[in-house]
């Protein structure tokens, strides 16, 4: 299973999809609609997001889904293994 976590950014709205167990040099994967994978700083991202609703995240899902991610388990919050 790889475990994503979905979160809203506070100004703009966005929605990007963290996958904290993807950990390169204290950085974790990352996925959104426009610029898709890149790496993360997960604290910073956090504290600059909310948790993001189903109905937010379905469209980032579908596309995560897509594109091959079929075993994907949806978490709230998780701590990344650094």
């Amino acid at each position: 299973m790889t475990k994503v976590v979905f979160r809203k950014f506070k100004q703009g709205g966005d929605i990007i999809a963290l996958f904290p167990e993807q950990v390169n040099n204290l950085m974790v994967g990352s996925y959104m609609h426009v610029g898709q994978h890149s790496d993360a700083d997960y604290t910073g991202v956090i504290a600059a997001t909310t948790p993001a609703t189903e109905s937010e995240y379905a469209n980032l899902l579908a596309e995560l889904k897509s594109i091959g991610y079929d075993d994907l388990q949806v978490m709230k919050r998780c701590k990344p293994k650094f």
